[in-house]
């Protein structure tokens, strides 16, 4: 017997997963991996580089614009990060943690939100301890490999690439608040 599935542009989901998407009130995200794809430049006199995508962007301030709040949890520490983060609008932005289950934790509690309304979304081992904790662990496609077994969903775009945004957009659709017009890339 086949399992009933939702038909989406990211390809066709678990319609049991999708139900699940319908409960998110908040999307916790690592950065290295997730909003970019991993790579950490560092030029001669220190300065360090990372490149965002506007899509990952514009899917944060989509969800945000709905009611749905956004948090950032990181083990690194980055002024880019803490620059990005505020101007695309997320107010719990975390960073410089080796305890993010922890952090995960304060944020429930902060929203008062159980699980099943949280969606986390994570690339590496360190991640794995808010995919198992939230209602919908989520890993980009190019996640280490236990990772994306320890996830509920794997994205079809890798992480810097897009990967937040096709979770925001999943999401949205299964909340019926997706816009197909409109906003400005960000």
């Amino acid at each position: 017997m086949a399992l009933a599935t939702v038909s989406t542009w990211y390809g066709d989901i678990n319609e049991t997963l999708f139900e699940r998407m319908k409960a998110i009130k908040l999307v916790i995200c690592d950065v290295d991996g997730v909003f970019s794809d991993g790579r950490i430049y560092l030029g001669n006199s220190g300065e360090e580089l990372k490149a965002f995508h506007t899509r990952d962007g514009f899917g944060v301030k989509a969800l945000l614009n709905n009611g749905i709040r956004v948090a950032v949890v990181t083990g690194r520490q980055s002024q880019i990060v803490e620059q990005r983060m505020q101007a695309l609008g997320v107010q719990d932005i975390v960073q410089g943690t080796t305890e993010k289950l922890a952090v995960y934790q304060r944020l429930a509690e902060k929203y008062q939100l159980e699980n099943a309304q949280i969606a986390s979304i994570g690339d590496d081992v360190p991640d794995v301890v808010m995919l198992q904790h939230a209602g919908l662990g989520v890993a980009p496609q190019d996640a280490h490999p236990w990772v994306q077994q320890q996830a509920d969903y794997v994205t079809s775009m890798r992480g810097g690439f897009g990967a937040v945004r096709e979770l925001s957009d999943l999401i949205l659709l299964s909340q019926g608040h997706l816009q197909l017009h409109g906003g400005v890339s960000l």
